[in-house]
């Protein structure tokens, strides 16, 4: 009988789940479209302000885990506690918590991935900066091409250890965010 998830440790998990990219598929934007309409059902009540696809599926052409990545934004005067809660009675797990965010997923199980995979990112109006590098990959093709060989040239370096593959695209990251905020100004105010 196998053990459930809460049960693994993380280096379990990181073998159960490992990193593996996939190329672009136009399924993405299906999946974010059915998850959208279910986040907004589901947190209808919480005020939720925007409701975005992000990460490395919605930017377009590039190879990318196949896990559909959602920004949630609730309005500074809501409560994210109550907004985890309501999603997590709905079959997401709380991956992690910290001041003013919270991470959920769905299509994690005893066997492996699911067909389809989310990660939920809640967090207060004006967290965004996800939106800006989207949308600066999406505008500069040459960037997120550059985006893509650098997580390729990680991919199986760090396949089973999720943390070490995210915190070596950071420097990347950041300094494509950066950009993107003075190119686009307030674009997400």
């Amino acid at each position: 009988m196998s053990r459930e998830l809460s049960e693994m440790a993380l280096e379990e998990l990181w073998e159960l789940f490992p990193i593996f990219l996939v190329e672009p598929s136009e399924k993405w934007n299906d999946y974010y479209n059915g998850i959208e309409s279910e986040l907004r059902e589901l947190l209808m009540d919480c005020g939720a302000l925007r409701i975005n696809h992000i990460g490395s599926t919605a930017i377009s052409g590039i190879w990318a885990k196949n896990i559909v990545d959602v920004l949630v934004e609730i309005p500074v005067s809501g409560d994210l506690r109550k907004a985890a809660e309501i999603l997590k009675r709905s079959g997401f797990i709380i991956m992690s918590e910290d001041a003013g965010r919270i991470s959920l997923s769905k299509g994690y199980t005893k066997d492996g991935f699911a067909e389809k995979v989310y990660h939920i990112h809640l967090r207060y109006a004006g967290d965004n900066d996800e939106l800006y590098f989207r949308d600066y990959l999406n505008e500069h093709p040459e960037v997120a091409k550059e985006y893509e060989t650098l997580k390729l040239s990680l991919w199986k370096e760090y396949e089973h250890n999720r943390d070490a593959y995210t915190e070596a695209k950071t420097g990347f990251i950041r300094h494509w965010t950066q950009k993107a905020r003075k190119e686009y100004a307030d674009r997400y105010s």
